[in-house]
């Protein structure tokens, strides 16, 4: 049963007090306080946009980052700093409108798109202390447009044109990804597909006042082929797992974070690894993020390039369409989804 939707966090955060007991987070992996910084590799994709003396190199570290710690820092991507600081400006304002203004946008009870935070599905469902815009970019023809803010003005222009932006990275680096692995280039794009979906999900992390309780996204490895992060400039707040300790993700200000998700590891034949990540909170400063979901297009069917199938790594995954709606019915009960396609 889906319950109605809970009160913004940001209004929770402004009113002070206790928070209630269903944000405390009761993992057995805690909330420690200090963590080691990640050291998340710098790939310039420059590099694969032409026919550069330097690209072998940097396939290199693509692959090694990706197969590593499942993320890496993209710099030279083709967005100026002031288009970024643009794209953060209309997220930030949009989250600094009074509640009636921002609850225009917000989503059904049944539905995750627009304007809120956590659906809750269940009494024990641990809550995060975040509220988001979560909004459906491509196809262009599911886009629903009453959802997309008006105030900012410039809103629905700088995030279409940043997505469309995404949309040419994609598949640089989906067949930058098959090239690395001295794959013929197309073999993830082919099966991302032409129709592929595009989620933006503008996240915001109010002052938490129990950071050692509480986090503002519980541990998960994302359902998307990858994922496209524009951090917060100056307050860090997202950690990676990478060998069963987590780790911090430090801020490079005008890079995007890439990382696999599900999907790219199932085609990957799990040579490219999904990371499980989160996002601690922080009691003095409010953080604010924007995560760009890429997923292959629900009709395609998914699986380990053939290639990658040997006597020595026989196939991990079942080929599966739409894993998708197979991520979320698993992810709010607390499963990790691609563990139900492994063989």
């Amino acid at each position: 049963m889906v319950e109605p939707l809970s009160n913004p966090v940001q209004e929770l955060a402004s009113n002070g007090g206790e928070p209630p007991e269903r944000y405390i987070y009761r993992g057995s992996d805690g909330i420690a306080p200090s963590f080691p910084l990640l050291e998340v590799p710098i790939v310039d994709l420059s590099c694969f946009a032409s026919s550069s003396p330097l690209a072998d190199q940097e396939l290199d570290k693509l692959r090694l980052a990706i197969s590593s710690c499942g993320c890496f820092q993209a710099i030279n991507h083709g967005m100026s700093n002031s288009f970024l600081d643009q794209v953060r400006d209309v997220g930030k304002t949009f989250f600094a409108l009074p509640t009636e203004e921002k609850q225009k946008y917000s989503r059904a009870v049944d539905d995750t798109e627009g304007y809120g935070n956590d659906s809750v599905l269940s009494e024990n469902q641990t809550l995060d202390w975040s509220d988001r815009l979560y909004l459906i970019v491509n196809p262009k023809d599911q886009r629903k447009l009453k959802l997309w803010p008006k105030n900012p003005e410039s809103f629905r222009e700088v995030l279409h044109e940043y997505t469309m932006k995404l949309k040419i990275l994609t598949e640089l680096v989906l067949k930058a990804m098959a090239k690395s692995l001295n794959l013929e280039e197309n073999c993830f794009f082919d099966q991302y597909g032409e129709e592929a979906s595009m989620i933006a999900r503008y996240n915001f992390y109010p002052p938490c006042p129990r950071p050692d309780l509480i986090l503002g996204v519980k541990p998960h490895a994302d359902g998307s082929a990858i994922t496209f992060l524009l951090q917060d400039k100056e307050v860090e707040g997202l950690q990676v797992l990478k060998d069963d300790q987590w780790f911090n993700v430090p801020i490079v200000p005008h890079a995007l974070l890439i990382n696999v998700g599900d999907q790219v590891e199932i085609m990957s034949n799990g040579m490219f690894k999904s990371p499980m990540h989160r996002v601690v909170t922080n009691s003095e400063r409010e953080r604010m993020t924007l995560a760009v979901f890429c997923m292959p297009e629900a009709d395609i069917e998914i699986g380990p390039v053939e290639e990658l199938v040997t006597e020595e790594r026989p196939r991990m995954y079942k080929k599966i369409k739409n894993f998708v709606s197979l991520y979320f019915q698993n992810y709010q009960q607390g499963k990790r989804p691609i563990d139900t396609v492994k063989l």
